[in-house]
């Protein structure tokens, strides 16, 4: 009997050991648990989970999205391409499985097709694509508790209405919206995640814009067969105003600021001023019509409209400028040549009559009476007129712009010298409106 007992416990002994020293493949094990709770009969994708706590309410699918990059923000097809990581995680009770005391963490899966998903579409997607390059860019994992998080890398082309009004000192506001495509509210409700939902990549640059800040909403929406849920992250952009300072204000500037040197130019000059002001009336056309071929035709007035639209007024004042000095220097000339012809006609009129006054005899015997012109000083009238003709003969008072303006013989020069003065205080007027009315709707606008 001792001897039984000996035998039995060396046996036992053995037995532990071995099983101690062999090593168990854990990769096996998965295997046997993916193919004992998605086997046949026991698992059916086309059944959503249950709710919280296994009730019958909706099932609870939490999202949150890691921004890789932004490739383009196109103004004209108001559009933007995105291309993200887009995770989702709900629970699915039917999917828990025993891990080994905590050596199977989670089992990962590449067919999404293997158990129920949310069906989740962005309602404000243009063009999408999934990314296969070298493997599809696609995991779920499936957690001992039931737990499901699928994960994939996409690329979107979204709509975004822009409001071109301030441009290029606006903010322009661009969507993601994702919603359920079937399920209503009663079945499926998306959530974001909470704590950090959306994440952008810190290096992100583009072109012509900078990412101020995004903030997360819900956009729930009712129709004729339901309420279904959705979810909306606002990407919240900034237009770079230094790219359009450098390409479009300076240069028009510039361009107004040349046409003013034809004011400077001698009224004589004809080919020169011409040629100046109808070639920067041009350049001026040209870019106008550059800077609009960028933009979508909207019906209303943007900011840029009314720089170019103001500038390119400038530009075709002072050819019209010129056109009233070539007008005014021609009349001067006609002036000048009627003043010439009638002095002369004046001197030949003088000359004959002094001929005709040598013929008159001097020694005629007639007399002549004459009152005496000047009156006493004791005459009481003559105190009188003397009053009257020192009230009405004071000196006028002289006026600065008369005076100055006098210096100046021709109407021509007259008009140039104003204009001189005149077309860069109004445009610095205008630049002083200009820029503390947008910016501040601009300021009013971000508050």
């Amino acid at each position: 009997m001792y001897t039984h007992t000996l035998i039995a416990l060396i046996v036992h002994i053995i037995h532990v050991t071995v099983c101690t020293n062999v090593k168990i493949n854990f990769r096996e094990k998965e295997k046997e648990v993916l193919d004992q709770i998605l086997g046949t009969g026991m698992y059916d994708a086309r059944i959503r989970p249950s709710g919280v706590n296994g009730t019958d309410g909706p099932a609870i699918v939490r999202v949150n999205l890691f921004v890789r990059s932004i490739a383009t923000i196109s103004d004209i097809k108001m559009e933007y391409s995105v291309q993200l990581t887009f995770r989702e995680q709900w629970l699915d009770e039917r999917l828990k499985f025993n891990d080994f005391g905590g050596r199977l963490k989670y089992l990962t899966l590449t067919e999404a097709n293997r158990v129920w998903m949310p069906d989740l579409f962005f309602s404000n997607e243009k063009e999408g694509h999934f990314h296969n390059i070298i493997m599809p860019n696609v995991y779920i994992r499936i957690f001992p508790y039931g737990s499901v998080l699928y994960s994939i890398r996409i690329s979107l082309t979204l709509s975004c209405p822009m409001n071109l009004k301030l441009y290029p000192l606006d903010r322009q506001i661009c969507s993601l919206r994702m919603a359920s495509y079937g399920w209503t509210t009663d079945d499926l409700v998306f959530l974001w995640k909470e704590g950090d939902p959306v994440q952008v990549v810190k290096n992100l640059h583009l072109p012509r814009f900078t990412l101020e800040k995004f903030l997360t909403d819900y956009c729930n929406s009712k129709t004729n067969t339901g309420e279904y849920s959705c979810l909306k992250v606002d990407l919240i952009f900034k237009r770079e105003f230094s790219y359009y300072l450098i390409q479009i204000y300076i240069p028009c500037c510039m361009l107004v600021i040349v046409s003013w040197v034809s004011f400077w130019l001698d009224q004589g000059a004809v080919p020169a001023r011409v040629s100046l002001g109808v070639t920067t009336l041009l350049t001026m056309a040209t870019q106008t019509s550059g800077i609009n071929a960028s933009l979508p035709p909207v019906s209303y007035t943007k900011a840029i409209d009314v720089w170019t639209g103001v500038c390119l007024t400038f530009v075709f004042g002072a050819l019209l400028e010129f056109a009233l000095v070539n007008y005014a220097s021609r009349s001067d000339m006609h002036r000048e040549n009627m003043k010439k012809q009638r002095r002369q006609c004046e001197l030949e009129h003088a000359a004959s009559m002094d001929a005709t006054s040598d013929l008159i005899d001097t020694d005629s015997n007639a007399t002549f009476a004459m009152k005496p012109l000047v009156r006493h000083p004791g005459d009481p009238m003559s105190l009188e007129k003397v009053r009257q003709c020192e009230i009405h003969m004071q000196p006028a008072r002289p006026n600065c712009c008369r005076s100055w303006l006098s210096k100046f013989p021709t109407r021509s020069k007259r008009i140039d010298v104003i204009s001189r003065i005149t077309f860069p205080l109004v445009f610095a007027l205008f630049n002083v409106i200009y820029w503390s009315t947008y910016l501040f709707r601009e300021e009013a606008e971000e508050s």
